[in-house]
């Protein structure tokens, strides 16, 4: 099942990347919750590694599939982007929070993604996911649903590291 969860998600991060794809993405490793993987778009690599949540609340609800990637795409001067990617159309001009051992992070939306509000921070967020234990992020739907959810952070080390020499 967890599997079937990362080609779900591999093809859903794709599909909403919004670019040209040369080829299909690939699978690059697995470490444990963590997946690396890269793709060709627009004659240069991208590389990304993603999650899936580990739980979800609140229950008896449709998330639809849910993920947070953090992408290396060296053709466009992105390095180490973190992006949460909802199942559901967020709330337009609200807030994502993702809290790491007390720390949180702020992110703008825009239809079912968001990302850091304050670029300058994004490094200090992928430094708190490589040493914290658990993510969470909480989110609101475009119909006003609060929404949480819980990330394992074994792993994303290694998978960074994975894709470090994305060129």
């Amino acid at each position: 099942m967890f599997v079937r969860k990362f080609a779900t998600a591999l093809t859903f991060a794709v599909a909403t990347a919004g670019v040209a794809l040369a080829q299909s993405p690939t699978r690059i490793q697995q470490f444990n919750a963590w997946g690396a993987y890269s793709y060709q778009a627009n004659n240069s690599k991208v590389c990304y590694v993603l999650s899936v949540p580990k739980e979800k609340a609140p229950a008896g609800v449709d998330h639809g599939d849910i993920f947070f990637l953090v992408s290396q795409r060296p053709g466009q001067n992105i390095s180490y982007e973190p992006q949460a990617m909802m199942g559901y159309p967020l709330q337009e001009n609200s807030k994502v929070n993702v809290v790491i051992d007390g720390r949180t992070f702020v992110m703008f939306t825009k239809g079912n993604s968001a990302w850091v509000e304050n670029a300058a921070e994004e490094p200090a967020l992928v430094a708190a996911m490589k040493t914290g234990k658990d993510m969470s992020v909480k989110a609101t739907s475009r119909r006003g649903t609060g929404t949480s959810y819980s990330y394992s952070l074994s792993g994303i080390s290694a998978a960074l590291k994975q894709i470090e020499t994305c060129k």
